[in-house]
C-alpha cells in the first residue's frame, strides 16, 4: 500500500468531492433515457487515475457511488446495483488499459474506454440481474454512442485539467 502525503490526501479528497459534486449535480438533470448522462462525475475518478493510480481512482469511485446513492435515495436501488456495477467495472478497465499500454492511451482514449465499459456494462447487469429479455440490447447502438461522446467529451475536460495543473504548478505527477 503506497503511503500518501499529507498535500496529495488532501488533494485526493478534493477530487473525491468533486466527483461526488458533479455525480450529484448531474443526478438532479433531465436525460432523455435513464442511463444517459455526461458522467461529469468521472472527472475526479479519471484525474486520481492518472495522477495516483488505481486504488485511489477506485476509492474515489466508490464514495462518489455511495455517498451519491445515499443522497439521492438510490442506494441499493436497481438502477443503483447496476451503474455502481458498471462503475467499478469502468474503472478497472481504465486501470487495466493504462497499466497494459502505458502511454498509449491520451485521457480522452481512457476516458472512452471508461464509457464504454460502462454503457455495455449496464446493458449487461441490468440483462443478466433484473431484465431477463434480449431486447434490452436493441438500446446497444444509442449507449454505444452515448459512451463515445461523453469520454471524449470529459476526456477532453480532463486533459485540459492536466494541463492546467500542471502549467500552474498545483500538482507533479506521481505515476
Amino acid at each position: 500500500m503506497k503511503a500518501y502525503s499529507a498535500r496529495d490526501l488532501t488533494r485526493l479528497g478534493l477530487l473525491g468531492s468533486v466527483a461526488l459534486v458533479l455525480f450529484v449535480l448531474e443526478s438532479l438533470a433531465p436525460r432523455p433515457l435513464p442511463w444517459m448522462k455526461l458522467g461529469l462525475g468521472n472527472i475526479g475518478v479519471l484525474l486520481a487515475l492518472l495522477v495516483y493510480g488505481f486504488a485511489a481512482a477506485l476509492c474515489i469511485s466508490l464514495l462518489k457511488l455511495v455517498v451519491g446513492g445515499l443522497l439521492s435515495g438510490g442506494l441499493g436501488g436497481p438502477a443503483f446495483v447496476v451503474a455502481g456495477g458498471a462503475g467499478l467495472a469502468s474503472v478497472a478497465m481504465m486501470a487495466a488499459a493504462r497499466w497494459i499500454r502505458s502511454g498509449l492511451f491520451s485521457p480522452v482514449g481512457l476516458s472512452v474506454v471508461g464509457a464504454l465499459t460502462h454503457q455495455i456494462m449496464q446493458l449487461v447487469l441490468a440483462y443478466l440481474l433484473f431484465i431477463d429479455h434480449v431486447s434490452l440490447f436493441a438500446f446497444l447502438p444509442l449507449a454505444l454512442i452515448n459512451g463515445l461522446a461523453s469520454g471524449i467529451f470529459i476526456g477532453l475536460l480532463v486533459y485540459w485539467l492536466l494541463e492546467k495543473m500542471r502549467a500552474n504548478g498545483w500538482l507533479a505527477m506521481h505515476s
